[in-house]
């Protein structure tokens, strides 16, 4: 399992996760060589100390979970992140402006996270695509490549529904071979992940990170 282990971002970003909960989830990732843990960006320096040196990447969350920060205000959560240690960056994107058709702010949205992230950490789209048509997921795409974006990602698990295999077939197709994929809530088995990973995922976000290692179901909500 060790190369699903490296699709896997281990994550825990619920508005009570407590000191000790980080800790139990960076000594996880660790132990299974997860590709990253996924941390709110109070929790960026602790994770980063505690897996220093282990090959483990930190990544965070900017404009969480709604999106519906300025541009300015994501470039400054980015900034911030990367100080405290984040190595990869997962925005959402301003939805209401998406589905308003107003692709130059959207855009602009995006490359502010982009541009505040080169060459120092990886930059992941956030689309929350339960709320989304498969236009203006095909949309969204396209704008995160235009911006430079490493990743598009389907949700951020707080909203009303989390990952398909319908949108991740979609959203691969929407980008090409060159961007990754990210499939991210109700993600909570194997099964579930090697659905996803078929369908075009090059990336899980996961809190049933241990769960889908060993073959097991988890009732986690993410």
């Amino acid at each position: 399992m060790t190369n699903l282990a490296k699709m896997i971002d281990h994550t825990a970003l619920k508005a009570d996760t407590t000191k000790a909960q980080i800790e139990a989830l960076c000594a996880e990732a660790k132990e299974y060589n997860f590709a990253s843990v996924c941390v709110n960006p109070t929790w960026v320096k602790t994770a980063a100390e505690l897996l220093k040196d282990t090959g483990v990447d930190i990544c965070t969350v900017i404009g969480f979970p709604l999106g519906a920060n300025t541009p300015e205000t994501k470039a400054f959560e980015t900034h911030d992140a990367i100080n405290n240690g984040a190595t990869e960056v997962d925005m959402v994107i301003n939805v209401a402006a998406l589905k308003a058709g107003d692709d130059e702010l959207v855009e602009r949205d995006i490359r502010a996270v982009v541009e505040a992230a080169k060459g120092k950490a990886l930059t992941k789209v956030i689309f929350e695509t339960c709320l989304l048509t498969k236009e203006e997921i095909e949309r969204a795409c396209r704008l995160s490549v235009q911006a430079g974006a490493d990743f598009v990602k389907t949700s951020t698990g707080f909203s009303t529904g989390g990952a398909t295999v319908e949108d991740i077939a979609l959203m691969r197709k929407a980008v090409g071979p060159n961007v990754g994929v990210k499939a991210s809530g109700g993600v909570r088995s194997l099964a579930d992940a090697q659905a996803m990973i078929a369908a075009g995922a090059t990336r899980i976000g996961a809190s049933s990170g241990v769960s889908i290692i060993k073959g097991e179901t988890s009732t986690s909500t993410y």
